[in-house]
């Protein structure tokens, strides 16, 4: 159902002018919703109620929670995604407010200068997200956390946490980690192809 809705919604926008940027926008762009609405709720939905920490209070359990994860996974992949595709969505919206189609955007200069610096955008983005994954969640998630308690004035100042379901976890956080590189290599290489189908144009003039 969500996947035929998202075929009809991109169906009455204008679609990228370039294969790769087809293929990104429909296939890629729903596995990858798909993968984090469903796969990413399932592995992080409970996170929060089966953080333990020793001793297993409610009061700690929460403070070493929120110091374990400053941004929860499922909150910042989802942000990532708004961010990444907002680019494209803006000069979607401008192309279908100037009526410009598939064939403008390779024919006029202005136009493709403007879809590749979307692109660039777009790949800039993914690349300050992916430093960005990899400075909040690294790229591999232990079982046991160490939480700092000093500020709650508690002895001993440091605790082990256990982290449930840590290898499913990481095996999630590598699965995001190909997921941006593929995003990425998808986005270089649309930016070759609409250059190479813009020189064949200028050629066959």
């Amino acid at each position: 159902m969500s996947l035929n809705y998202i075929k009809n919604f991109y169906e009455g926008c204008v679609k990228p002018p370039t294969v790769i940027g087809q293929f990104h926008t429909l296939f890629f762009g729903s596995v990858r919703m798909f993968f984090l609405g469903v796969l990413g709720f399932a592995v992080y939905g409970n996170e929060a109620l089966h953080f333990s920490c020793d001793p297993d209070k409610r009061e700690i359990n929460l403070f070493c929670y929120n110091q374990f994860r400053p941004i929860t996974p499922q909150v910042f992949w989802a942000l990532q995604l708004v961010i990444v595709l907002l680019p494209g969505a803006i000069f979607h919206l401008y192309a279908a407010c100037k009526s410009i189609n598939q064939e403008c955007i390779l024919q006029k200069p202005m136009y493709t200068v403007i879809y590749i610096l979307s692109v660039l955008l777009r790949i800039s983005l993914e690349v300050f997200a992916f430093w960005l994954q990899i400075h909040l969640f690294g790229f591999q998630v232990k079982p046991i956390y160490l939480c700092d308690t000093e500020s709650l004035g508690k002895k001993p100042n440091i605790l082990k946490c256990m982290v449930p379901e840590h290898f499913e976890k990481t095996i999630f956080l590598i699965a995001m980690y190909t997921f941006t590189v593929i995003t990425m290599v998808l986005c270089v290489a649309e930016v070759f192809e609409i250059i190479f189908r813009r020189s064949c144009f200028l050629f066959k003039r």
